[in-house]
């Protein structure tokens, strides 16, 4: 085979991958616009459909470290190919259920099968492309995981406004299809594993710290900061993932390699990668009723400015990681991440009768900034995890990212109520009629978000000096 038909095998089989994660991602969105309609097809009440989300998302975190390891033991092209069906199937009996019980056990085998997939997209981009073609094949890894979550809401109304909601679901399922028999030409047969064994009790112990954890940070807005049933939730969550560690640092085999983590360069783009997506979230939960409730804006309307932001990290993600491919990762980190905590502060200027230009100005700038650092910030991870590795140093990446997007959703909306609550002098549990006290929330909420970004920014720069120091030493030792 010529290098020429090499290149080409290798972007068609990140075409397929892709393909895989913007469905995954676009899932645990897409949903969400159709939940009214769900719930009265359904019978249910507002507080059960939204298990139907809930249950996507803690479903993945829970099991997306066993399949990252599971993709190291057995080959990573296959737990994807397993990944693939699972999700399609879970697609297909998502559109068939008619009780909220089977839809959640539907989307709970949908998200299984999306989970093989998260965890072992990485490392496949990492083991098919070389070291100077990676970051930008993360890059454009990385424009369709965004894409797909930040989508999702557009898309969903879309099919919902013109046919049945049974077909969110249902439109998953040729797709899968087709890039399931496409994965099966296209990516790599046979991948020589190494011995081992999957460590049951590291994934009981995980199951433990990130289910309760999940559902407690969801409780947060309804139920208050101190409710005993929440707080239960985090003393589980947190003993469990003690003795998680405890068990990991024994075992001959481990589900989470914690060697990795002392790899200082591993475990700041990890923490780096958290605040990203925290800060992302904290703007992506608010804007919605921004938009809809204080600027009175048509849901179309809304839609459209909305879609500004993916539209500019479609375009930058991909460049931004060749750009890394070029100049190194670490620069553009830093600048990612600054980009981001300016457009921040320059969306937590905004109030009720805003500039609209300005407003477009700092949604480009917030967008700018995360399509610079997320595939550069990829590539640094990726490329610190040893070869045997990759399945669970990506699992890692995109736990990560789903704890990110969690944490940032249950910040915001804690920040956003307590702040009106505060400013109204009564507790407000809704945005309507409440226009100046959510811009004084909104202001609270992106000023942190903004504060933990150049948080993120000051970790940046200290990798990027350390790196470069390390890098001007070994030039001196080999001189």
């Amino acid at each position: 085979m010529d290098e020429a038909q090499a290149d080409r095998g290798r972007w068609l089989a990140l075409g397929i991958v892709v393909m895989s994660v913007f469905m995954a991602t676009l899932d645990s969105s897409i949903v969400n616009v159709a939940l009214p309609v769900m719930r009265s097809d359904l019978g249910e009440t507002a507080s059960g459909i939204a298990w139907v989300v809930s249950s996507y998302l803690i479903a993945i975190a829970a099991t997306i470290l066993v399949f990252g390891r599971l993709g190291d033991l057995m080959g990573k092209s296959f737990v994807f190919r397993c990944g693939l069906s699972v999700f399609t199937f879970g697609s297909l009996l998502c559109g068939f259920t008619h009780t909220l019980f089977w839809l959640i056990v539907a989307r709970v085998i949908q998200a299984v099968g999306a989970a093989c997939t998260m965890a072992t997209t990485q490392g496949i981009i990492t083991q098919i492309f070389p070291p100077q073609e990676r970051g930008r094949a993360l890059g454009v890894s990385g424009a369709f995981v965004a894409l797909g979550t930040l989508t999702g809401p557009a898309l969903g109304g879309l099919i919902v406004s013109v046919a049945r909601w049974e077909y969110i679901f249902w439109i998953n399922v040729p797709v899968g299809i087709v890039v399931l028999l496409m994965s099966l030409k296209h990516l790599p047969r046979k991948e020589k594993a190494p011995g081992g064994k999957l460590d049951i009790p590291g994934a009981v112990l995980f199951f433990f710290a990130v289910v309760p954890l999940f559902i407690s940070l969801g409780q947060v807005e309804t139920a208050g900061s101190m409710d005993a049933m929440m707080l239960a939730g985090l003393g589980v969550s947190a003993a469990a993932f003690i003795a998680f560690v405890l068990v990991e640092r024994r075992t001959q085999s481990p589900l989470l390699d914690l060697s990795l983590f002392k790899n200082r360069w591993f475990s700041i783009s990890i923490v780096c990668g958290f605040i990203s997506f925290l800060a992302m979230f904290c703007s992506n939960i608010v804007q919605p009723f921004y938009l809809q409730d204080v600027l009175l804006l048509s849901p179309a309307a809304a839609g459209l400015y909305m879609s500004i932001f993916p539209l500019v990290l479609t375009v930058v993600a991909p460049v931004s990681g060749y750009l890394s491919d070029k100049v190194g990762s670490e620069l553009i980190t830093v600048i990612g991440l600054t980009l981001m905590g300016a457009g921040l502060i320059g969306l937590s200027t905004l109030d009720t009768t805003p500039s609209y230009i300005l407003m477009v100005l700092y949604i480009v700038l917030l967008a700018l900034g995360n399509g610079m650092f997320q595939s550069p910030n990829t590539s640094l991870i990726m490329s610190t995890v040893p070869r045997d590795k990759l399945g669970i140093g990506g699992s890692v990446n995109a736990l990560i990212r789903n704890l990110g997007m969690v944490s940032g959703i249950a910040l915001s909306t804690a920040l956003l109520f307590g702040s009106m609550s505060a400013f109204a002098g009564q507790r407000v549990t809704d945005v309507p009629g409440h226009g100046e006290a959510f811009v004084y929330g909104m202001r609270i909420v992106y000023i942190t978000a903004a504060v933990i970004c150049f948080a993120g920014v000051v970790i940046t720069a200290l990798r990027l000096i350390g790196r470069r120091g390390r890098a001007a030493a070994e030039v001196r030792e080999q001189g």
